[in-house]
């Protein structure tokens, strides 16, 4: 986290008042991404993924146990993972999707896909 010292608080009120903090604070997406989801130790790394649609998450197994990242309403399904490999998944539609592992349906996670 960064530190504001009293100077830049005061620009920062001073830009507030003028108004021109918004146009600066303001992030569109800037295209698709590639977003990586690590499965390690029996579970999706990090567990709950938000991105936008159009984004591709890139699912790689880093256990020696195969492994699947499944749509539990059975939309997608990337099929077997083995050691080291990876597969792509490109999230057109926005929705909550929960995921996962076929093999071991304890192994959870959420990706929650906005508009772009």
């Amino acid at each position: 986290m960064r530190v504001l010292s009293d100077m830049t608080r005061r620009r920062f009120g001073l830009l507030t008042g003028a108004g021109l903090v918004a146009p600066l604070t303001l992030h569109a997406h800037d295209g698709p991404h590639l977003v990586e989801v690590g499965i390690e130790s029996f579970a999706f790394v990090p567990d709950r993924l938000e991105i936008h649609a159009g984004d591709t998450v890139r699912w790689t197994n880093h256990d020696i146990a195969p492994h699947t990242a499944t749509d539990k309403a059975g939309g997608w399904d990337t099929g077997r993972i083995g050691k080291g490999e990876s597969v792509e998944i490109v999230f057109d539609a926005a929705g909550t999707y929960q995921v996962i592992c076929r093999y071991h349906p304890k192994m959870t996670a959420e990706v929650v896909v906005t508009e772009s």
